[in-house]
């Protein structure tokens, strides 16, 4: 198999949660490109149906399914739209996440709470759903969890306890399956992005983008291309025995 082959996704089905928007959708149009199947699921309706049609004009046709992660029973449903309208999931990129800023003697219980459920949690029970469904009975199976920079260290200017422990509790949980999943041919590995402009860090990013982009060794935040590199990496074959590892994508933020 030459290299370039090694890259390609054609006949995979791909399931990116939070895929209606931001890291997710690009990550989307990443494995779309190469091939792959697209099911994206995301909260809000007209937001999926919007990615749609973004997808739909670089030629790739997405399934979308409505779904909630922070609630359990709702991810049955999720797997088994997936699996009935393709047939069965090869790749699924649990990248659905929120955040909760506030100092930490201040922090709400509920907020705390919110912020496990989603991002720890709710990875949790996907990955478990989608390989007793589709990844053990078939001896195969590729998970991609999308942590963050802040799982790697602690930045100053941001004060949210709930997203550094959800975000390091899911790199750690990359470890964990990867071990435990391996001898069913599940490899199991983390992208930590830094900033990325987006919905969710827009508001901090207004009052923090100069000493961030300072900070950082290439003096840049995240673009709209710079997670799909990582992302076709390692979903392919590309990095077929690479397991239980991370990939930071954050310009050498999380290195100083």
């Amino acid at each position: 198999m030459g290299v370039r082959e090694l890259f390609e996704l054609k006949g995979k089905v791909a399931l990116i949660t939070g895929g209606s928007r931001g890291l997710g959708l690009q990550i989307a149009q990443g494995l779309g490109e190469m091939g792959a199947r697209i099911a994206i699921s995301a909260r809000k309706p007209a937001e999926l149906e919007d990615a749609k049609s973004q997808l739909a004009k670089q030629g790739i046709d997405a399934l979308t399914v409505v779904n909630d992660l922070a609630k359990p029973e709702q991810v049955p449903g999720l797997v088994e739209a997936v699996v009935g309208s393709y047939g069965g999931i090869n790749i699924l990129v649990n990248n659905a996440g929120t955040s909760w800023g506030a100092p930490a003697e201040h922090y709400p219980v509920d907020a705390w709470n919110k912020v496990m459920s989603l991002n720890a949690t709710g990875v949790f029970v996907l990955s478990q759903a989608v390989a007793n469904r589709c990844f053990i009975p078939q001896r195969s199976g590729n998970i991609i969890i999308v942590a963050s920079a802040a799982a790697l260290r602690i930045g100053p200017q941001m004060k949210a306890a709930a997203y550094y422990a959800s975000k390091a509790a899911a790199l750690h949980l990359t470890r964990a399956l990867a071990v435990e999943w391996g001898p069913y041919g599940i490899r199991v590995n983390a992208i930590c992005p830094g900033f990325f402009p987006s919905k969710m860090s827009g508001v901090l990013l207004e009052t923090i983008e100069a000493s961030v982009i300072q900070q950082t060794p290439l003096g840049r935040l995240g673009g709209d291309t710079d997670l799909m590199g990582a992302a076709v990496y390692l979903a392919s074959d590309a990095s077929r025995h690479v397991t239980g590892q991370y990939i930071a994508v954050d310009g050498g933020a999380s290195i100083v």
